[in-house]
Order: structure tokens, then C-alpha cells, then sequence
């Protein structure tokens, strides 16, 4: 068996790009990228929003604020370059109560130093701007628009099959192990060697990260992120996205609504506790998982810190009145009628042993491995200028 110059687990949007990257650096270089699943983008990537973010919430000098305006200017680029749809409908932040204009404010300021173009209205102009949403005030951020993450991906992927790339779908990685001079991936599919690998495992990043020894004091938490769809007459009930202001100490955005790149209006997402890594069924339950995470100290440590949002967030997801609550915050003539089964997404929400929720991107790297642990959203809108950075550590 001959080994590969690169092997990138992962064929989410990041993993791909990053393979990307990889041979447009190494023109040449023999690259495989391993995916479990029978196509690509199938979790956090295939089960999102589809937003392409602004960098409006992330503090100053994070990864995710720099990454995320980069990535939003790539995003656009490329799929203009690829003829993929994507439109910009501009985003509000709806402020509902005198605690969340506070916290708009804060965000306001926060926007501007981040180099992120936003617009304060209020009341009256939220109104005339969006006739069936209310609020104190809002912010308005023109950038922000929506496009198929699922097929930037898949437009990703044959450029690195043209490049000499190898995608390996249905490789499920069981082994990983990681010697002097190449890392060897094993599975039920087979084994492949390489001489540098990237890992972009998304929910299974602290499994693949312990594989090969790196000392890790977090373990992946995977949060449910149930969601609605309106009935299609409801379709244009809105025109930009709709967000409520998120609170700065959790990592959520909140249930908003959303239209889509294919004139779908969705509501959400919750975020409830996953007992499943890769479970989008209600009820999903895999004893392994389960089991990881109770009995990580760090989900007792969060779980005692947000027991209130916690609950709530459980009592929203199992009666769906608390759920259309949240939403007629700011939208007050939805019903239960026009809130419409959609899948779920799950998100890989890192906390590490202390109990904090990790926020920004985290990469780690061992001697042949970079090792993207965390990458919750804005994810998808960064992927390029993420991959680039991993290269840059490989």
C-alpha cells in the first residue's frame, strides 16, 4: 500500500477545503480525503441555517471575528466564480425588551470594532422595513446573506479531484495512529498512510484527537438544534433574516427565522442537549455517547451554571407552545399551524473540563496532525480562510 503525501478526515465543508488548500500549496502532492458517510456535507454543514455570517458577534480579535469576514468575502466570490445561488438579504437583530436593547448597544459598539458595516433603526423603522416584526429596536447588518452550503462543497470537491485529489466516501475511521513519520487511518473500508494528516472530524474531533494521543481536557458536547418550517403561503412573511439579540454568555444565537436559497422560511434553531452525536431523530439515544457525556464533569459543571436555560430550552422542545413563544417575541402572528416539521441539526459544542463552553475556533496540532477541535458557526461562512489557517500550522 503507498502512502499519500496528506490525509484529511472530514467531508464537511472545512475538511474539503482544506484539502483544497492542501494541493493548491503542494501542486502534485498525493492527497485522500476520508468521509464516513456515502456523500459529503452530511452533518453540521448539510444541517444548518445557511447564513452567510457578518462577524457581527464575536469579540475583537478572535479567530471567528477575523476568519468570518474573510470567509464571508470568499464565500460570495466563489460562488459567483461557480454559479451557485446565494443572495444578500441583510440580517435584524431585533431587540424585544429593555434587557436586549441593552445588550444591542453593547453589540452596536462591538460591530463597529470589528469593521463590520451595521445600521442602528428603531421601532418605527423596523416596522415600515418588516411590517410583521416588532421590537424596541434593531440592528440592521446589509452584508449578511443565505446561500446551500452543501453545494459550495460539492463544487469544492471537484476542484480537488481535479487537482489529483482522492475523495474515499463510506471510510469510516476507527484508528488512527500516529508514528515517527506518517499517521496511519484504519477502518472497516480499509487503511491509508500518509506523512501529514488534518483531522476535521466535527462531532467525533475529541475521539480522533485522543486517538493519536493529544492530551485533551474537553470533551464534544452535541447540542440538538431543532427546526420548523413555515407552510409555503407564509414564504414571503419576512424578507431579510430575522435574529433576536443572543446572550453574550452562551454560544447560541437563538430561534430566528430565516428564509433559504430555495424560498424555504425556517424557524430556529433550539438548542437542546444531544444524547446522540449523529442522532437528527427526536429521541435519539446512543448509550456510548450518553454515557461520554454524563459522565464528563465539565457537562455537570455547564449544566449546573445554565440550569434555567437548560429547562426551559427542554420544555420548548418537547411542547412546541414555548417554542412558538420565543418566536412571537418578535413575530407575534405566528401560530402553531405554521410551525412545520423540519430535520434537526446537531452541533459539536466543545466544553472543556472546567466547565466552560469553548466559543472561538480551536486547533491543536501534534508532531503529523493538525486537529480542528472546535468549530461551531460561523463555520460554514469561514471554512476557506479556517483551511487556510490550518495549512498554514501544517
Amino acid at each position: 500500500m503507498s502512502a499519500y503525501d496528506f490525509c484529511v478526515i472530514g467531508g464537511g465543508i472545512v475538511g474539503v477545503a482544506t484539502a483544497h488548500r492542501i494541493l493548491a500549496r503542494n501542486p502534485g502532492a498525493s492527497l485522500v480525503l476520508l468521509e464516513k458517510a456515502q456523500r459529503l456535507a452530511t452533518h453540521q454543514t448539510g444541517h444548518n441555517s445557511g447564513v452567510i455570517h457578518s462577524g457581527i458577534y464575536y469579540p475583537p480579535g478572535s479567530l471567528k471575528a477575523t476568519l468570518c469576514r474573510r470567509g464571508a468575502r470568499w464565500t460570495k466570490e466563489f460562488a459567483a466564480a461557480h454559479d451557485i445561488p446565494y443572495r444578500v438579504c441583510g440580517k435584524l437583530l431585533v431587540a424585544t425588551d429593555d434587557a436586549e436593547y441593552e445588550r444591542m448597544l453593547a453589540l452596536h459598539e462591538r460591530s463597529i470594532t470589528n469593521g463590520v458595516a451595521v445600521e442602528l433603526i428603531d421601532a418605527a423603522e423596523l416596522t415600515r422595513r418588516e411590517p410583521r416584526v416588532t421590537g424596541l429596536g434593531a440592528l440592521f447588518v446589509p452584508d449578511t446573506g443565505i446561500i446551500d452550503f452543501t453545494r459550495v462543497t460539492e463544487a469544492l470537491a471537484e476542484e480537488v479531484r481535479r487537482a489529483g485529489g482522492e475523495l474515499e466516501l463510506g471510510a469510516e475511521v476507527t484508528t488512527l495512529t500516529e508514528t515517527s513519520d506518517a499517521v496511519i487511518a484504519a477502518g472497516p473500508a480499509g487503511s491509508w498512510t500518509a506523512r501529514r494528516s488534518v483531522i476535521c472530524a466535527g462531532l467525533q474531533a475529541d475521539r480522533m484527537a485522543r486517538a493519536v494521543g493529544l492530551r485533551t481536557n474537553f470533551r464534544i458536547i452535541p447540542f440538538r438544534g431543532e427546526y420548523y418550517q413555515l407552510p409555503a403561503e407564509r414564504n414571503g412573511l419576512v424578507s431579510t433574516l430575522i435574529y433576536p439579540i443572543p446572550d453574550p454568555d452562551l454560544p447560541f444565537l437563538g430561534v430566528h427565522l430565516s428564509p433559504t436559497i430555495d424560498g424555504v422560511l425556517t424557524v430556529g434553531p433550539n438548542a437542546v442537549l444531544g444524547l446522540a452525536r449523529e442522532g437528527y431523530r427526536k429521541g435519539s439515544v446512543d448509550l456510548r455517547d450518553a454515557r461520554e457525556v454524563l459522565e464528563f464533569a465539565g457537562f455537570h459543571r455547564v449544566a449546573k451554571a445554565n440550569v434555567r436555560t437548560g429547562l426551559r430550552e427542554l420544555r420548548n422542545s418537547l411542547f412546541k407552545r414555548g417554542y412558538l413563544a420565543q418566536c412571537r417575541r418578535y413575530c407575534p402572528e405566528l401560530t402553531l399551524a405554521d410551525l412545520q416539521p423540519r430535520e434537526a441539526g446537531i452541533r459539536a459544542q466543545a466544553v472543556l473540563r472546567d466547565g466552560t463552553m469553548v466559543h472561538d475556533f480551536m486547533i491543536e496540532r501534534t508532531e503529523r496532525s493538525v486537529h480542528l477541535l472546535n468549530a461551531p458557526s460561523p463555520a460554514a461562512t469561514s471554512a476557506m480562510p479556517i483551511a487556510e489557517h490550518i495549512v498554514d500550522q501544517l
